[in-house]
């Protein structure tokens, strides 16, 4: 790297610190300003709050965004960036992109019913969210392209379908600034492994689970068995809240390889998720992002997302429907922290009763339902009825489409020799300040949980 000609470029994270949810950062470079990600805070009052809360900066003078992939903590508050003034153009994978449409689209269902329900005014409109895709274009991982004084590059980070880290590098300088997005837990049941990111000068990492690991892969999928065995055994329901977009895919592919290996007995499964089903459709469009397994499997005739007694379950009349069929079930639907959606009716339904279990397969925010469920509270409040807990609590965090702290410390020391400073964003703070202060004292490599609204000026 030629450090002869560098600018002053300034990174600014506006989101994504001091919270897991809500990515959103801003680079200067030269006379351009890049935004990378959009997204909503989630799961808490003061979140919905925050969200409605003008930008810090005139959207109206950002040129380009960014976006690392299609989780709405990433992509939710980009209709009300374009509403305040944004019409600059969007870059994402084509993946994402497509993803993107369906998950605006259901956003504003939930905004909708909260508008009749509680009054609550709309964060942003159709319009807006139409505008966002007009303003979007899309570039396959591996293929760069300029952006005034600098280039971008995506690569697979591995997390969900379509999603990317994304290098910037400045065209003088030669010196790069990586965003990792959300890193995934690889080996994945479905994706790709994450990508190496050699060569950056520096990085803005996730760090989600920055002060944990997950159990081990073979424990995790022997846990997931065994615990559909026993719930069936006993004749009971097993619900599964999961996010729609990559969860709930990997737990239709552990299912069907269960049932299609006579490891458990086949009993009937509800997807119960009108969003997770057109998710679904989008990862069959688009296998050849799948891993090299998961693709051989296809070409030998097996439809991973399906097998015998699976019901796709699209209205709500039929939902309610799944509470009369009596014996073993089981049941997938979303929200993937208990925080809304149907997963909710079900939870009422069946949390009361021992031989019914619940199972955790997804990271459970700090405010919300799954988060006390998860606590092993005796009773929860739904729709202001309380519900006994007395159903089976499992934990499987190893479904997670995150990395864990073995995996992030990796990630971060496979940067050496050219890292000069790792800012360890997107977890609780305890996470973020755990993980920057291993990679400094075990790698002697400059890492900071940045603060919100702070300038760092970089050299690139």
């Amino acid at each position: 790297m030629s450090h002869n000609s560098q600018n002053t470029t300034k990174l600014i994270c506006w989101g994504g610190v001091g919270s897991v949810t809500g990515a959103n950062f801003l680079l200067e470079h030269g006379s351009q300003k890049i935004l990378i990600d959009c997204g909503l805070m989630q799961g808490s009052r003061e979140a919905d709050e925050k969200n409605r809360e003008p930008f810090p900066y005139d959207p109206a003078t950002v040129d380009t965004l960014l976006i690392t992939h299609a989780h709405i903590d990433h992509i939710g508050r980009i209709p009300k960036l374009i509403a305040d003034g944004f019409s600059g153009t969007i870059y994402s994978t084509p993946e994402t992109k497509e993803l993107a449409a369906v998950m605006f689209d259901d956003a504003l269902k939930i905004m909708e019913y909260e508008l009749r329900r509680y009054k609550k005014k709309l964060l942003w409109n159709k319009a807006s969210a139409d505008k966002a895709i007009s303003l979007w274009k899309t570039v396959e991982y591996h293929t760069s392209f300029e952006l005034g004084d600098c280039s971008v590059l995506f690569r697979d980070a591995g997390h969900v379908l379509g999603s990317a880290m994304i290098t910037i590098t400045g065209s003088e300088s030669g010196d790069s600034i990586t965003f990792t997005g959300d890193l995934g837990n690889s080996p994945t049941p479905l994706l790709s492994d994450t990508e190496s990111v050699k060569g950056t000068e520096y990085l803005v990492m996730e760090s989600v689970y920055g002060d944990r690991n997950h159990e081990p892969k073979d424990v995790r999928d022997e846990t997931l068995k065994d615990t559909l065995i026993r719930t069936i055994k006993r004749g009971g329901t097993v619900l599964i809240p999961a996010f729609s977009l990559e969860r709930t895919q990997v737990m239709l592919y552990q299912i069907n390889n269960l049932v299609e290996d006579g490891h458990i007995p086949s009993v009937p499964v509800y997807l119960d998720s009108p969003l997770a089903i057109k998710v679904t459709h989008i990862y069959k469009k688009y296998k050849k992002q799948f891993n090299e397994l998961v693709r051989q499997e296809i070409q030998g005739g097996d439809d991973i997302f399906d097998f015998p007694k699976l019901s796709i379950i699209k209205d709500n009349d039929d939902s309610k429907q799944i509470h009369k069929t009596s014996g073993a079930k089981i049941i997938i639907a979303g929200s993937g922290m208990s925080a809304g959606g149907r997963i909710q009716s079900h939870e009422k339904e069946y949390l009361g009763d021992p031989k019914n279990t619940l199972i955790m397969v997804g990271y459970q925010a700090s405010g919300t339902l799954g988060r006390l469920i998860q606590e092993k509270v005796k009773q929860i409040k739904i729709d202001g009825v309380f519900i006994p807990v007395h159903a089976e609590i499992v934990n499987i965090l190893g479904y997670s489409s995150h990395k864990d702290n073995s995996g992030l410390l990796q990630f971060a020391v496979d940067t050496k020799p050219s890292i000069r400073k790792i800012f360890t964003v997107m977890g609780e703070p305890k996470s973020s300040l755990h993980l920057a202060q291993q990679i400094r004292d075990e790698y002697d490599i400059e890492a900071i949980y940045p603060e919100r609204g702070r300038v760092y000026e970089l050299e690139m």
